[in-house]
């Protein structure tokens, strides 16, 4: 048997050391040859470790979240034989995204309906069973003896039929399903309603479910996300203008140019909004810039390299689409969806993953009313779009309901006045609230 020393290699960049992020064996494992052994993250890139020869962990450098310095040992092996000397495996890095300001881009595909249901969530939440008249499409059955509800009425029913929605709902409240009583083919939420109203007040009778304690340790993207969110309300003094718009028209049109797309993609709000601040940021230099505080320069930008903040399964993290000024609302739609499904795969590269100029962040239609953007430094301005809502607004002095959306814009206070950023969303508004003028301009 012999002891082989598998070292951290020089992973490039002049990086001095990497953070585990994950392992995937343990003391006492065995491993083949080319088996991944951990996940080494750096500033830039997640770097799968590969073991170069087969045989049995008995020693590992350290705990999810310790950081390892180059050229020292990450894992220790029993080889059979003799071993070679550590050799520096392949690397296969995958770009992982730079962490940015809250935010998030909607799903690709927003529905167009103002009566749009999301996705079902995965625990604790009511969730329609039918959508438009539409019955689910699954109905869990389950054989269950009845019992005799609290007041006493006997259900004669042999099986208990349910929506997974209602079934989960009736889970969180510690409700029997058995107890239920119901007209139809199955119970719905409204069942659910009046066995709460009846038995109780509306109060389940069970106590509340309580989560057991954990503690969670803070690394890899998260923790690049925390660091940079602290810096940035450190060293930015923000302030956050709201302002409100009427998107009726806007909706009117984006639902009129879908029906016609042909092979294009599907359009939601973000590329018109984009389109509107390609349009507008010319005359608001100062707001499509990076701040550079330790040299105190101010850049410009002549080109709109829009920021788009993206969920991914370990944060969030931004993707670019540059030159967006240069592109139509058909090319950017497109763009949109590339970029979005390349960042939250891990296939994006490291240029589409940095060099933003002005961060663009949307929550689609869960955006809320308001929002309070945290600046993607070192640029010095976000946008926030909020969700569309049907409002009654005094038109002409008349109440007509109409589709309203708030936009939030937070701004570096350094850069960037308070009357700079109150007329650069009233140019927005005239551009948003005139879809005519926001699609001809050039």
């Amino acid at each position: 048997m012999a002891r082989y020393e598998f070292k951290l290699p020089d992973i490039g960049e002049g990086i001095a050391e990497a953070e585990i992020v994950a392992w995937h064996v343990a003391v006492g494992d065995t491993v083949a040859e080319d088996q991944q052994l951990a996940d080494m993250m750096t500033d830039k890139a997640t770097v799968e470790m590969e073991s170069p020869v087969a045989g049995k962990v008995v020693e590992i450098a350290g705990q999810v979240g310790d950081m390892v310095p180059i050229g020292s040992v990450l894992v220790v092996l029993e080889t059979e034989g003799e071993a070679a000397a550590t050799e520096v495996p392949e690397l296969k890095a995958t770009e992982t995204q730079e962490p940015v300001a809250d935010g998030l881009v909607p799903e690709p595909e927003v529905p167009e309906a103002a009566t749009a249901v999301p996705p079902a969530p995965k625990t604790g939440s009511f969730v329609p069973s039918e959508v438009e008249g539409r019955p689910s499409d699954s109905v869990q059955r389950a054989s269950t003896s009845l019992g005799t509800s609290d007041g006493g009425d006997k259900v004669h029913k042999s099986d208990v039929q349910a929506s997974p929605a209602v079934r989960q709902r009736a889970r969180d409240l510690g409700i029997d399903l058995a107890r239920v009583r119901y007209a139809g083919d199955r119970i719905r939420h409204a069942d659910l309603d009046a066995y709460l109203l009846y038995n109780g007040g509306g109060v389940a009778h069970g106590p509340a479910a309580k989560r057991a304690d954990e503690d969670v340790k803070v690394v890899g993207l998260r923790r690049k996300i925390a660091e940079n969110m602290q810096e940035a309300k450190r060293r930015i003094p923000h302030f956050t203008l709201v302002e409100e718009y009427d998107v009726t028209a806007l909706e009117e049109t984006r639902a009129m140019m879908n029906r016609d797309r042909g092979d294009n993609p599907k359009l939601t709000m973000l590329p018109f909004l984009i389109t509107a601040l390609c349009r507008a940021l010319p005359d608001f230099p100062q707001i499509n810039a990076r701040y550079d505080d330790e040299a105190n320069v101010i850049h410009r930008s002549g080109a709109v390299h829009m920021g788009m903040a993206t969920q991914t399964d370990n944060g969030l993290s931004v993707a670019v689409i540059r030159n967006a000024e240069g592109r139509d609302v058909w090319s950017l739609a497109g763009e949109i969806l590339r970029l979005a499904e390349a960042t939250r795969t891990g296939k994006a590269t490291r240029d589409e993953l940095q060099g933003s100029t002005i961060t663009i962040s949307s929550l689609g239609p869960w955006g809320g009313i308001a929002s309070t953007p945290v600046i993607n430094r070192p640029e010095v301005a976000i946008l926030a779009v909020n969700k569309v809502r049907e409002t009654p607004v005094v038109v002409d002095g008349a109440l007509e309901v109409r589709k309203m959306m708030n936009l939030s814009i937070s701004c570096d206070h350094r850069v960037v006045d308070g009357w700079d950023a109150a007329l650069f969303m009233q140019a927005l508004k005239g551009l948003i609230e005139n879809p005519l003028r926001l699609l001809s301009m050039r």
